[in-house]
């Protein structure tokens, strides 16, 4: 077998993987907004108080919930990823900034790089779009 040949299955490998991995991905990257949401609900009080005693207004609580549950389950299913990423990008590049921005402490510094990093995640869904088996592929078909 060539060089040419073993080059040519593995993209064809890499193409059937990509079809089952983006709506994979997809999930991962996005689940943890949807249960977020669902959890301030179920914990509205104290999750306004949180967001008061940090400098952020409470009453944002039922956009903040809107956005985390809406955009992740759109992203889940593949319907508007391009937007409900972007969304989330900011949303979560602003949370790092607003509550996990003290360095001193190693697991706010943790939780703020790992909000960067699902930024970035969202990002490449914002580039990439939400893949083969996304709801808005088959709108473009």
């Amino acid at each position: 077998m060539t060089a040419v040949t073993k080059l040519r299955l593995s993209e064809r490998y890499a193409q059937k993987a990509a079809f089952m991995l983006a709506p994979l991905g997809r999930i991962f990257i996005a689940l943890i907004f949807v249960m977020s949401g669902m959890n301030k609900i179920s914990q509205y009080s104290a999750t306004q108080a949180y967001m008061d005693m940090m400098g952020v207004p409470g009453f944002l609580l039922p956009l903040v919930i809107a956005l985390e549950v809406v955009a992740g389950i759109f992203i889940i299913i593949g319907y508007q990823v391009r937007i409900s990423a972007l969304l989330l990008a900011g949303f979560t590049v602003l949370s790092a900034l607003m509550f996990h921005a003290d360095f001193s402490d190693q697991l706010q510094m943790i939780s703020f790089m790992k909000n960067i990093a699902i930024a970035g995640g969202f990002l490449m869904l914002v580039v990439h779009g939400g893949g083969a088996m996304s709801l808005d592929n088959r709108q473009q078909a």
